[in-house]
C-alpha cells in the first residue's frame, strides 16, 4: 500500500469513528462520545434544577429574611424623588459610615473628581464650569457655555438652598437625597457613585459646611 492510500485509509478510519462514536443507537438520548465535555457542560446548577444539597431539592431557594437582592438600593425604595420625601430623609436618614480620616480622605477625592467641577473644590459654588471658558480647535476660537454657580456649602457666605433654609444646615439625609436624584441642573449620581461612596462624599461635604 502507498503513501497515499495509506493516508487515505487512516482519515477514511478517523471519520467512520467520529460518526460511529456520535450517533445514537435510536432507544436512548444519548449522543455518544464528547470531546472535552466539562468544557461547556455547566457545574454550577441552573435555577430550575432539582438539587440534592437542599432539603427542598430545589436550586432555588427563598432569601433569608432581612436580606436584599444584590444591586438592590434600599433608599431609593423608602425614598422617592418629591419635596416630601426629601424633607423626609433629612429627618431619618443617619450616615451609617464612621467619621474617619480613612472616610473623609475618600470623601475628598470623590467629590473632586464628581462634584468640584461645578461646586468648586471647597464648595462655594465656583467650579470652572461655571466661569468664561474658550476652546480652541480647527474650527477656531469659541466660548464654552457657562454653567449657574451653585450656593456655596460654607457657613460662612450665609447661602440659602433652592429648597430652602441655609446650604450649610443641609442634614446628611437632605445630601443624600440630591445626590441620588439630582436637583435642578445637577442630575443624579446614582450610577456614578455606590452607596458608600455617597456617604463619603456626604462626610466630606458636612466638612464644607463648616467653614
Amino acid at each position: 500500500m502507498n503513501k497515499k492510500n495509506f493516508l487515505g485509509a487512516v482519515c477514511l478510519a478517523v471519520t467512520f469513528a467520529a460518526v460511529f462514536t456520535a450517533c445514537g443507537d435510536g432507544t436512548t438520548r444519548s449522543t455518544g462520545l464528547e470531546f472535552s465535555r466539562n468544557m461547556y457542560d455547566p457545574i454550577a446548577y441552573n435555577p430550575d434544577q432539582p438539587n440534592n444539597n437542599f432539603e427542598n431539592g430545589q436550586t432555588a431557594q427563598t432569601p433569608p429574611k432581612g436580606t436584599d437582592p444584590i444591586g438592590f438600593e434600599k433608599f431609593g425604595a423608602e425614598y422617592a424623588n418629591t419635596p416630601e420625601d426629601y424633607q423626609r430623609a433629612g429627618a431619618e436618614v443617619k450616615n451609617p459610615l464612621p467619621v474617619t480620616k480613612e472616610n473623609l480622605e475618600k470623601g475628598h477625592k470623590l467629590f473632586l473628581a464628581n462634584c468640584a467641577v461645578c461646586h468648586g473644590v471647597e464648595g462655594k459654588g465656583d467650579g470652572s464650569i461655571t466661569k468664561d471658558r474658550s476652546v480652541t480647535d480647527s474650527r477656531g476660537t469659541r466660548q464654552l457655555e457657562n454653567f449657574p454657580p451653585p450656593p456655596s456649602y460654607a457657613r460662612s457666605t450665609g447661602a440659602n438652598s433652592s429648597r430652602g433654609g441655609l446650604m450649610a444646615d443641609l442634614t446628611e439625609g437632605k445630601i443624600y437625597h440630591t445626590i441620588y436624584y439630582g436637583v435642578n441642573t445637577m442630575g443624579s449620581h446614582a450610577s456614578q457613585l455606590n452607596p458608600q461612596e455617597r456617604w463619603k462624599v456626604v462626610m466630606y461635604v458636612q466638612e464644607l459646611q463648616k467653614k
